[in-house]
């Protein structure tokens, strides 16, 4: 029975070191950082819930769940999370603290964005005011 305890010792000890490894990386572990991740969590579990569950998913032929465009999620927000840790290398390079901060912010809101179009296609009705800002920011307006 020690055997199990002190594995999972070093098993936890390892993960706690690699996690805060990670979050030295990005920067830290504030506001920011945790509402991005919260938003990408939402974003794929939402996404995922419009393929499997609704079948209208815009991303696979047939609207429902695909592997592969999970996995393409999946790496799209690796891609983000290296964006982030690149501005905070430029951050650190120009003695600055507002980079990093301006990436957080401009991914959180592209995947609120997300999220509000995976309700919509889950079939909540949305407010014309928040649809006409997404095609707005999108530049689906007329004339721009």
């Amino acid at each position: 029975m020690d055997n199990i305890n002190e594995l999972k010792l070093i098993v936890f000890t390892a993960l706690g070191m690699a996690g805060a490894f990670i979050s030295q990386l990005l920067g830290g572990w504030d506001a920011g950082m945790s509402t991005l991740i919260i938003f990408m969590a939402i974003d794929y579990f939402t996404g995922f819930l419009v393929g499997a569950v609704f079948h209208k998913s815009p991303k696979s032929e047939n609207g429902a769940l695909d592997s592969k465009v999970g996995f393409k999620g999946l790496c799209k927000k690796g891609m983000i999370l290296l964006i982030v840790l690149i501005a905070v290398r430029l951050d650190l390079m120009v003695n600055s603290d507002y980079i990093r901060d301006a990436v957080i912010i401009a991914f959180s809101l592209n995947e609120l964005v997300s999220i509000i179009e995976n309700a919509g296609l889950m079939g909540i009705k949305i407010p014309t005011v928040i649809t006409k800002a997404i095609d707005s920011l999108k530049g689906k307006e007329t004339g721009v």
